[in-house]
């Protein structure tokens, strides 16, 4: 049956989940690692009636996030009536696709297929005159005069007010700066100075590592305070919010499988219990509707070279929701954070609003490229591009299961695309030179340890006959036995 994981089939494959991290069990003294396993898939989400929705609580909605309307979820690609899918099918798809002409926005090279947007979106056709205009005209002709001329000071706060409509929030609620580890660090620490004797930092152990790196590393920093780190698997953290638990960080997208947190939710719980979470959304701006003031999230962080198209190493960005930003002191206090940077004080008053989370003078060229990259939504219906990310999924992991049985994948993603982001990952026992191989064929996917294909679909610039060809092309690297070439069994740096 399509769709179905039998159809699978199996070539030393084994049905075991085998990529998930240490979890720990209890509590965490600074620095210390307690590990065990779970399973990866979690409890599946009860769509019945949200009891919190029953409490006098403005957060929390009259449905819970994962029973919203299905105009969230793509429309399947189907064949004619009794006949089978082709990829004549899906270039008709592509004529009738709404955003298709999104896709000249980009540059892309010819004759690859780009699945790897969840990594590292591509330049926009406008990137390269944006920031040779800055190199020429700004920084060129008008050199430090361009702080004030060009706006170069305020960038920071213009490029976050792009972000904020992809996630819901306000323009005066998201500001653009550092990188997703360091923003992480102010929330934390931040939060940290206000919770009193409650001193456990909460964390999933399924949380992107640099997360729980951060976490770890602040709670040694804090560790003569009594500070501690608990990580938990994802299916007990709703039971870990004691009322020594100070913070938590949760991650909405898992990075591995594109499994979907139920960002709405897991807020409203963890503040009945006292605990404001950070979010990390590094998965999810850009790649579906966000809505944190709706869902009364109150702080989150995210990065920009993803979805957001901001190029390598881009600047990451910071939200804290408006009524709680003036009683936030982060500890990275830095020149272009203080109320009156060009006085030059020797105390450090924090500036009104997000400007508090500026640390150093901020990467301008960078920046410039990330707001760049942010152009290619102006215009875009963020509902539009969900209900196109989620159908290009559900081809994806339909295609595989007509395309790829016997060859030893299994889904390692949910199939229903309300659960999962704009990624599909598909598991392999010899999945990094299966990868290797695919690229070598243009298409761009990427490995994750121990054994996990990733493919992301961001539906800007993504057709549907590239899903056909895509599947096309795995088939034939295992069919051929491509994967088995030496050189593609050479570990890179980067997977």
């Amino acid at each position: 049956m399509v769709g179905h994981p039998s159809a699978w089939g199996s070539v030393g494959a084994s049905k075991r989940s085998r990529n998930q991290p240490a979890t720990a069990g209890s509590k965490l003294d600074s620095g210390e690692v307690t590990t065990g396993c779970w399973n990866s898939g979690g409890t599946p989400r009860k769509c019945s009636a949200d009891p919190f929705a029953r409490r006098n609580n403005p957060l929390h909605a009259p449905e819970p996030a994962g029973c919203r309307p299905l105009e969230r979820r793509g429309a399947p690609v189907t064949a004619p009536a009794g006949g089978v899918l082709t990829r004549e099918d899906l270039l008709e798809r592509d004529r009738t696709d709404p955003l298709a002409s999104f896709r000249d926005r980009f540059q892309l090279p010819e004759g690859v297929i780009y699945l790897d947007g969840n990594s590292l979106g591509p330049p926009s056709v406008d990137m390269r005159a944006r920031i040779g205009s800055l190199l020429a005209a700004e920084w060129g002709r008008d050199l430090i005069a361009s702080w004030n001329r060009h706006g170069w000071f305020r960038l920071p706060e213009r490029v976050g007010a792009r972000i904020a409509p992809l996630l819901g929030a306000g323009e005066d609620e998201v500001i653009a700066a550092d990188s997703v580890s360091l923003n992480l660090f102010k929330l934390l620490a931040a939060l940290l100075r206000r919770t009193g004797p409650r001193r456990v930092v909460l964390a999933e152990a399924s949380n992107f590592p640099t997360d729980l790196y951060i976490a770890e590393g602040l709670t040694r920093l804090l560790g003569g305070s009594g500070t501690k780190l608990r990580l938990v698997a994802p299916e007990d953290f709703e039971g870990a919010l004691g009322s020594d638990v100070a913070v938590a960080t949760l991650t909405q997208v898992d990075f591995r499988t594109g499994r979907k947190r139920d960002l709405r939710r897991l807020t409203a719980v963890a503040k009945d219990a006292g605990v404001p979470v950070v979010w990390d959304l590094s998965h999810s701006a850009g790649a579906f509707p966000v809505r944190l003031n709706e869902d009364g999230v109150e702080f989150a962080v995210g990065c920009g070279y993803k979805y957001l198209n901001g190029g390598p190493g881009a600047p990451g960005f910071l939200y804290a929701a408006r009524e709680l930003q003036q009683a936030l002191d982060t500890p990275l206090y830095g020149w272009m954070g203080h109320r009156s940077p060009f006085d030059f004080e020797v105390g450090y008053r924090p500036a009104p609003g997000m400007r508090r989370f500026l640390t150093g003078t901020p990467p301008i060229l960078s920046l410039a490229a990330l707001e760049e990259g942010l152009r290619t939504f102006e215009g875009v219906d963020m509902d539009a591009l969900w209900r196109k990310a989620a159908a290009l999924g559900d081809l994806f992991l339909r295609l595989a299961d007509e395309r790829l049985a016997g060859f030893g994948f299994e889904p390692a993603s949910p199939r229903d695309a309300r659960e999962r982001g704009s990624q599909v990952s598909l598991r392999h026992p010899e999945g990094y030179p299966v990868m290797q191989a695919l690229i070598a064929r243009g298409v761009v996917g990427d490995f994750r340890e121990p054994d996990l294909l990733r493919f992301g679909f961001a539906p800007l610039y993504l057709r549907y006959r590239d899903v056909w060809d895509a599947v096309g092309a795995l088939r034939e690297v295992l069919a051929r036995e491509e994967h088995q070439d030496p050189r593609f069994r050479r570990r890179n740096a980067v997977t």
